[in-house]
């Protein structure tokens, strides 16, 4: 299935984003935790190094869309996606859109819900949904985002006292948003090369 996506499936969308002036996005959502692991550091050999943290244990979920000319869109929410706020979040991202928009999803439930494909049908071909291949996140370049914001968000910078997640996280999306280059960089890893065009 992947190697049919990759060499039949995606060219074929690619060919017809040209043809019909449309913008190819991958979107992706994803948790982020405030104790998430804090990777590694150094210390004096014979004394465990001591990293200090608020202690407070706080949780968010963030949804992004990205698309290979550097191109970002994000939200931060919380609690559990559901299809009435997928269709919220989709609303969102389609404000202010002139050209069409082919998006990459993979397939939770959210993403097929019957209200969901009723909002892609009142477009009138403004958004097209695409489904990556079942069980196969590493096709996904948006994945890459999440990468980058766990290894260089908390990981590296745990949260102060009273400090929020949320915020924390809006920042590090937004400082994402910000770097084109950044964002088209996700796109190189070899596992989703295909998706240059």
């Amino acid at each position: 299935a992947v190697t049919k996506w990759k060499e039949e499936t995606y060219p074929k969308l690619r060919r017809r984003a040209r043809q019909n002036g449309a913008e190819i996005f991958f979107l992706d959502e994803a948790g982020i935790r405030s104790d998430s692991p804090l990777g590694r550091t150094y210390g004096l050999k014979g004394r465990t190094p001591v990293v200090k943290t608020s202690g407070k244990r706080q949780s968010i979920n963030a949804i992004s869309a990205v698309n290979s000319k550097g191109a970002f869109w994000y939200n931060v929410y919380p609690g559990k996606l559901n299809a009435a706020l997928f269709l919220h979040f989709l609303k969102d991202f389609m404000k202010r859109r002139r050209k069409p928009v082919y998006l990459v999803v993979d397939s939770l439930p959210a993403h097929k819900a019957k209200s969901v494909e009723d909002y892609r049908k009142s477009t009138k071909g403004k958004l097209e949904l695409h489904f990556l291949p079942t069980y196969a996140p590493d096709t996904n370049p948006d994945e890459f985002v999440w990468s980058h914001l766990k290894q260089n968000g908390t990981s590296k910078k745990p949260l102060r006292a009273n400090e929020s997640l949320k915020a924390r996280v809006t920042a590090d999306l937004d400082a994402i948003q910000r770097d084109r280059t950044l964002v088209r960089s996700f796109f190189r890893a070899e596992s989703v090369s295909y998706t240059i065009y």
